[in-house]
């Protein structure tokens, strides 16, 4: 029977929209499927590791009927990839296998029941709803994600932090050495809650998104979250923890304060890194006035310095920062000044954008 005949770019945009959650090796061979459901033309694809489910679908899925089969994703995507563009292509099953046709080439999958694919319900109860622009949240991420720890055995550090409460949406990330936040306002107007998402949600996130006013649909339940947005349904489980208390890590009062183009101090930043010990990667700041210099050194002796002209006028300062932290920052928040602000070399430094209250950065110090 030929399940679907379509154009190849019909099938590899969805496909390409969920296998990223797929693993290579899952100790269920059947993670490692994507599942194709079609009915009449349309054709739905669905992908889960069991945490992240993400749906997708797509119409122009031609055929002879109906049906379901879950195949091997990463093949699947591979060998629709390596077809020209304009190929036509048919899937059709036989003898559970899946072949492929396309042109003059011929492949034949293995396939694993469509009743054996574990699929994730949002779980009834009580659920609260909000909307927000794609690229507004995409930007949220942005401004935070980098932010989260990768392999923390706080493993409530290895997520991101995201908060509603009336009309505002809030998104924090930290790995213990520094922290990021980000706010915008909502059209709802919700009670407070939290959640936290798995970094790998957060990933798929922004690699699904794209920054368009199109609206993101966001239903949060008790252990999960859903995302809908054009024609993808993400849902995923939810770290079950306590975030920390991100209002007490950013400096209440702070008594130094430069100000410096992103741009100037991100380009020097980045010819001092060359230099840095690759282990430790840290870079001196000397602040003295209307001046900053960066100082970098590594175990072969060599040496690098940097001066760039600042806005500063406060107490003289010679800390150390792990450059790779502030280069994350000034790589993400696309600004053409940010504020630099201190209290001693010993205390935690805060990052910000003049004139909005929207962003915060805090990073600690490090000795070298």
């Amino acid at each position: 029977m030929v399940l679907i005949k379509t154009h190849r770019d019909t099938l590899l945009a969805p496909l390409q929209s969920v296998s990223g959650i797929v693993e290579r090796r899952h100790t269920l061979p059947i993670l490692s499927n994507v599942l194709l459901e079609k009915k009449g033309d349309r054709l739905t694809l669905l992908a889960t590791d069991i945490e992240i489910q993400i749906t997708t679908a797509t119409d122009g899925a031609g055929g002879d009927g109906d049906g379901a089969v879950t195949v091997g994703a990463r093949k699947l995507q591979e060998i629709l990839r390596s077809l020209p563009d304009t190929t036509e292509i048919t899937l059709s099953l036989e003898d559970k296998r899946l072949q492929i046709k396309g042109g003059k080439s011929r492949f034949n999958l293995q396939t694993l029941p469509a009743d054996d694919f574990p699929r994730m319900t949002m779980t009834e109860g009580e659920t609260k709803q909000f909307s927000i622009t794609q690229k507004a949240f995409r930007a949220l991420l942005g401004k935070t994600q980098f932010s989260m720890a990768a392999q923390d055995v706080r493993y409530y550090l290895n997520g991101l932090l995201l908060l509603v409460e009336g009309k505002e949406l809030r998104a924090v990330a930290t790995d213990g050495h520094r922290l990021a936040y980000a706010s915008v306002e909502i059209e709802a107007d919700l009670p407070r809650q939290e959640i936290i998402l798995p970094r790998k949600t957060v990933l798929e996130l922004n690699r699904l998104l794209v920054d368009s006013d199109e609206p993101l649909n966001i239903t949060l339940a008790s252990n999960q979250v859903r995302f809908a947005f054009g024609s993808v349904v993400l849902v995923s489980k939810l770290i079950d923890g306590k975030f920390p208390d991100y209002e007490r890590v950013v400096p209440a009062t702070l008594k130094n304060h430069m100000t410096v183009g992103r741009q100037i101090l991100m380009q020097a930043m980045n010819r001092a890194a060359i230099l840095t010990n690759e282990k430790f990667r840290g870079v001196r700041v000397v602040l003295g006035d209307n001046s900053l210099k960066l100082i970098a050194a590594n175990a072969e002796q060599e040496e690098a310095q940097e001066e760039i002209e600042v806005q500063y006028s406060g107490d003289v300062i010679d800390v150390g920062f792990n450059v790779g932290y502030l280069l994350d920052v000034l790589n993400n928040v696309h600004t053409e000044e940010i504020q630099w602000s201190f209290n001693d070399a010993n205390s935690s430094a805060l990052i910000t954008v003049p004139g909005n209250e929207r962003f915060k950065y805090v990073v600690m110090p490090m000795r070298i």
